[in-house]
């Protein structure tokens, strides 16, 4: 197994949770000092610095930034005292882009097709019983992971006022996109970057097919991964790869944020191969090996990380 070496960094971005706090967790097991970047009220901190001590338990060094990671004075912030950590020595040789800030709005009103509702109700109608209490039935197993349900289960909710503008799109492209692009010039520009750096983003399946809520998501995504080929051809001779990790549907923050996301989760259960989701770990030992020396001629790839779930036409 590969150890970094002491003046080896990773800068996270989106670090406190999910893929970001995983990766971070892997890749300290293995020697490297982190620079984590997240934005979390004031609440939530007594669950996120005990997760920041255990990676201190690594013996490595971790710097935490409460912030605004699109904001640009606050990444030139971030980096003045990241200069202070890496000394004449220190480098960075992984920077990740875990960022999941996004609008989930629809496009326009849902048209809602009936053929679940009137299944349910036939299935009601047919056992004699309640309709509502079967709907109430239905959604509680689902939510304990009975994935056969979710055909008779509530479907999503959705705004029926709110829709995608310009706006939306303009900021959750920047946020969960081009912005990989930003912090990447930065750290180039200021010499930060190690000899054999490695970038990631993260993407997902709705890069190529459409959920119901995740255009602006989606938009964004297939933007990192465009930038991510601009990165990875144009600062290869600077010895920076730069590839993106598509993994399958996993349980994060983010997920749950998404209407419906019981649905997308019964869903990728059912196609997956192994029959469960992708793990938030599972996505942090790839980011690892990639980070690797053996892993160096890898560069300018989406690299799927889900267990077969991609591939798989099997939904039961």
């Amino acid at each position: 197994m590969h150890r970094f070496e002491g003046h080896e960094w990773a800068v996270v971005l989106g670090g406190s949770s999910g893929f970001g706090l995983a990766t971070a967790s892997v890749l300290a097991e293995h020697g490297m000092n982190l620079c984590l970047v997240h934005r979390d009220r004031r609440g939530a901190l007594a669950r996120i610095e005990p997760e920041f001590e255990k990676l201190r338990g690594y013996g490595v060094e971790v710097r935490t930034f409460n912030t605004d990671a699109l904001a640009a004075d606050k990444r030139g912030e971030i980096l003045d005292s990241l200069a202070e950590a890496l000394g004449e020595n220190g480098r960075v040789r992984v920077l990740l882009h875990s960022i999941a800030f996004g609008n989930l709005k629809l496009v326009a009103p849902e048209r809602r097709r009936d053929g679940s509702e009137r299944a349910r109700s036939a299935l009601a109608a047919s056992l004699g019983i309640d309709e509502a209490k079967l709907s109430e039935a239905a959604d509680a197993l689902l939510a304990e992971g009975h994935d056969a349900l979710v055909g008779i289960a509530t479907p999503p909710v959705y705004s029926d006022k709110n829709f995608l503008e310009a706006e939306d799109f303009s900021n959750t492209i920047h946020a969960m996109g081009t912005s990989l692009l930003d912090w990447t010039q930065d750290l180039l520009a200021r010499g930060q970057f190690a000899e054999d750096a490695r970038v990631f983003g993260l993407t997902s399946e709705g890069n190529t097919v459409a959920w119901k809520g995740y255009a602006a998501v989606a938009a964004a995504k297939v933007a990192l991964e465009s930038v991510a080929r601009s990165i990875a051809v144009e600062l290869a001779p600077y010895g920076v790869r730069c590839n993106v990790i598509q993994a399958g549907v996993t349980e994060t923050p983010a997920l749950a944020a998404i209407p419906g996301s019981g649905h997308l989760k019964a869903q990728a259960r059912a196609r997956n191969p192994f029959g469960r989701l992708t793990t938030p770990r599972d996505v942090a030992r790839v980011i690892y090996l990639l980070s690797c020396d053996e892993a160096a001629w890898i560069n300018g790839e989406v690299i799927r990380v889900d267990g077969g779930e991609h591939v798989s036409g099997v939904t039961g």
